[in-house]
């Protein structure tokens, strides 16, 4: 008997054990991770919060690289500028390389034909002999300069400099100043601006990108000399990407070894451990095998907080393993601790729940990931833990000192107001809290050093590179309304630069006009006969041969044939990507606008394309805003922090509501479970008072509270209910009472010790996460036995 059942024992281990190879396989060849934060957000309500959807990460600001070269002479910084520079243009992952050094050929050769269409040259006047006459007078000079034996294999095309004029009208409005050809910072530092093809806030791409740039500059003859400085949101989202995790990874290491010597000590059996280790990885990969089964991509933070969140599961083998008794089978010892294990199962689901009702995508791939972990986690440890565990244990309820706890416990006072003192408590804490109750603000929750922000603050002056708050949205019907609407409101612009209200604007239209404006132009240019009498005219006396400019006049008159250019044509170019990025066509006609800046409604409209101009040094957002006003709404400033807090308020509602609903459904689960009101009133209780008083708590030291701290309350509360459920369980047998104080006991420790870690982190979010678990374990632990009913008959038993 006993060599079949170690048989049948090993055999269930070898099915049990295949089966999770199968599905790690499974799950290894599925997966697809996403790192788009707008998974977790939730669905926009209004315009300015579905154009703040569509452009987060990969606006025009966010997809921005400032890059700064110093630590050498400017002359040796400037031929690293140019060497990187040059590099960079060759790599599809950037789609804009600005360093200051405009050449003349440097306007892509598809535009060529088109540049004067595109520069506004022939707004004020025309080629004609006495322009004609003046610009190459100017050539004449440039000759006899440094730069004259570059201007000379340019100048027969282009006397003009139309390429040079477009190349610096699409450089930054606010540039720095050009030493050795390139931009000089007054730190005596090269500077550069660098446009990534990658969204913002997708730091696998950006990881790749930036990855991609220091190799560049590695690669450049002479870089040991020199320091590389990186900043913008992308190179930020590496860091906090890359600091998060390696302080999860430390803190998960620490914890696990941790938890390892605390389930050692607690059951002395090394089978044991591993052997209950089984239901979490079952769950775990449970839960991974519904997110590829049923979703393409899987978003990293959904398994970043989903292991988290699943950690209420390692109390199911915990508890199996202090409950089994001598004399019992461990098949007996489950089924007696089933109802109310499958209780706290369905609790904690009901509670994940909420996260699906949300409507986040994010949210909702986390709630499918937990519950359905909880399920397999819970139904392994019920149905095959038992029957591989060995027969022979130590009876925890005989633990040394254990006994002692149990009636120092026992004697601990318990009146009945209890719950009165601490509502009473939570509401005085709550009354006279300082600080703002919620947290909107999604910057401070960035775990990026005071440093790195002014660095970034720094360059971003130097340069002029656009406000990453403020976006000016031009909404029209078509593409071409919305460039007109740029060009139109151009001039209300430059006055405002003037008037200091911002130091730089950056239209739609700089990069391409109109189509108006482009046949007004295109009519303008002289036909053949004409431009070559005026070149005739305009060379006399000059040392220039009668033929010079004969690729001049070709490309006049090829101009004047030239179909008008269009976005999509213009796409086509090096530049299109950053014309793409300030074009953009809407997913659908939006039948409400939200507000403006001045709180003001705007109106409905069936705009379908937007136009994103980037703003530099706003100094006067209100003046921006009355631009609304002036242009019937057509033109509003965007402001986005407001927007992105009016989101997260958005989320917060959707959230608390859900979780309105999951709290009655668990009222409900509970009652009918224990078949009592007054037994639910014990269970759910100390687990709705802890809840209150970690929020109390909090928010007396000043944390304001954040999404993540809701996230870490539900996790608390699940982890609570398991404390409660079990401390209410009825029985008179003392050393089942032990047993469960074990249970609960080492539950207590390893949370504990997981987030108590996590509660000294210097992340945010994970210390938000940690801080918030760790008091609610502890609170709901103290409550669920100082509200526990059964304490006096328990006592009398036991006497």
């Amino acid at each position: 008997m006993p060599n079949s059942s170690l048989r049948a024992r090993v055999a269930l281990l070898s099915v049990w054990l295949l089966v999770l190879a199968l599905l790690g396989l499974y799950v290894m060849r599925t997966l697809r991770v996403s790192t788009d934060l707008r998974s977790f957000m939730p669905p926009p309500a209004t315009a300015d919060q579905r154009l703040l959807m569509d452009q987060i990460g990969s606006g025009p600001g966010s997809r921005l690289l400032l890059v700064a070269l110093g630590g050498a002479q400017p002359e040796k910084l400037a031929d690293l500028s140019r060497g990187l520079a040059d590099a960079l243009k060759q790599d599809a992952r950037f789609s804009q390389v600005v360093n200051g050094d405009f050449r003349p050929d440097s306007l892509p050769s598809s535009l060529l034909p088109y540049r004067y269409l595109l520069s506004p040259t022939l707004d004020t006047h025309r080629l004609d002999a006495a322009y004609l006459h003046d610009q190459l007078q100017q050539r004449l000079e440039d000759l006899a300069s440094p730069a004259g034996g570059l201007l000379e294999t340019w100048l027969p095309r282009d006397p003009t400099l139309e390429a040079l004029k477009l190349a610096q009208r699409w450089s930054p409005p606010h540039a720095p100043t050009v030493r050795d050809g390139v931009w000089i910072d007054k730190q005596g530092e090269a500077l550069l601006l660098v446009q990534t093809r990658a969204a913002g806030f997708d730091p696998g791409a950006q990881q790749e990108a930036i990855a991609a740039l220091r190799k560049a500059f590695d690669g450049l003859p002479g870089h040991e000399a020199a320091t590389l400085t990186l900043s913008g949101p992308g190179y930020f989202s590496v860091v906090i990407n890359k600091q998060t995790r390696h302080q999860a990874d430390w803190i998960g290491y620490v914890s696990t070894i941790g938890f390892i010597l605390l389930l050692l000590l607690a059951y002395r059996s090394p089978s044991a451990l591993v052997l209950g280790a089984l239901p979490i990885a079952s769950g775990a990969l449970a839960g991974l095998a519904a997110l590829v089964t049923f979703y393409p991509q899987v978003h990293g933070i959904t398994l970043a907080f989903g292991f988290t969140l699943l950690g209420v599961a390692q109390e199911y083998p915990i508890r199996l393993l202090s409950h089994r008794r001598a004399g019992a089978s461990n098949l007996q010892s489950v089924r007696g601790l089933w109802p109310l294990l499958m209780t706290a199962i369905a609790s904690a689901c009901i509670a994940y729940l909420a996260f699906y009702a949300s409507g986040v995508p994010g949210l909702q791939q986390l709630a499918v990931f937990t519950i359905c972990g909880l399920l397999g986690a819970g139904l392994t440890t019920r149905y095959a833990l038992p029957r591989v565990l060995p027969q022979r244990f130590v009876d925890v309820a005989d633990t040394p000192g254990l006994a002692r706890f149990r009636r120092f416990l026992d004697n601990l006072p318990r009146p009945r107001w209890i719950p009165v003192l601490v509502t009473a408590g939570v509401a005085v804490m709550l009354i006279f809290a300082p600080g703002t109750f919620w947290q909107n603000n999604l910057a401070k929750l960035t775990p990026l050093p005071a440093k790195l922000l002014k660095t970034d603050a720094r360059l971003r002056a130097a340069l002029g590179a656009p406000d990453v708050r403020y976006l000016l949205v031009l909404d029209a019907p078509t593409a071409d309304g919305v460039l007109a609407l740029s060009e139109q409101v151009r001039p209300k612009l430059d006055a405002l630069v003037k008037q200091g209200a911002l130091d730089g604007v950056e239209l739609p239209s700089r990069y391409l006009p109109p189509r108006a404006v482009q046949r007004a132009r295109q009519r303008k240019l002289p036909d053949h006969d004409a431009l070559v009498a005026a070149l005739k005219q305009a060379t006399a006396g000059m040392p220039f041969r009668e033929d010079v400019f004969a690729p001049f006049v070709r490309d006049v008159d090829k101009a004047r044939a030239l179909p008008l250019l269009t976005p999509a044509m213009f796409e086509r170019s090096p530049l299109g990507q950053r014309l793409a990025s300030m074009l953009v066509r809407r997913g659908g006609n939006p039948q409400v606008r939200g507000q403006g800046a001045s709180g003001t409604p705007v109106t409905a409209s069936s705009t379908s394309w937007v136009g994103l101009a980037t703003l530099s040094g706003v100094h006067d957002p209100a003046a921006l805003a009355a631009l609304s006003a002036q242009t019937d709404g057509k033109v509003r400033l965007l402001d986005i922090k407001q927007a992105s807090e009016s989101l997260v308020a958005a989320y917060r509602s959707r959230i608390l509501k859900a979780l309105g609903v999951a709290i009655l459904l668990l009222i409900v689960t509970v009652s009918v479970a224990l078949r009592s009101l007054r037994r639910a009133w014990h269970v759910l209780g100390p687990m709705t008072l802890a809840t209150f008083l970690v929020l109390a708590v909090e928010r007396m030291a000043g944390i304001e509270i954040s999404l993540f701290h809701l996230v870490a309350l539900i996790l608390a509360a699940g982890l609570g209910l398991h404390y409660a459920l079990f401390f209410e369980r009825e029985t008179g047998d003392p050393a089942e009472q032990r047993r469960t104080l074990h249970a609960t006991v080492v539950c207590v420790l390893s949370a504990l010790l997981v987030f108590g870690m996590l509660a000294w982190s210097s992340i945010p979010v994970l210390r938000a996460i940690g801080l918030t678990v760790s008091l609610g374990v502890a609170f709901h632990f103290c409550l669920s036995i100082l509200m526990a009913p059964h304490a006096e008959s328990d006592r009398a038993a036991e006497e």
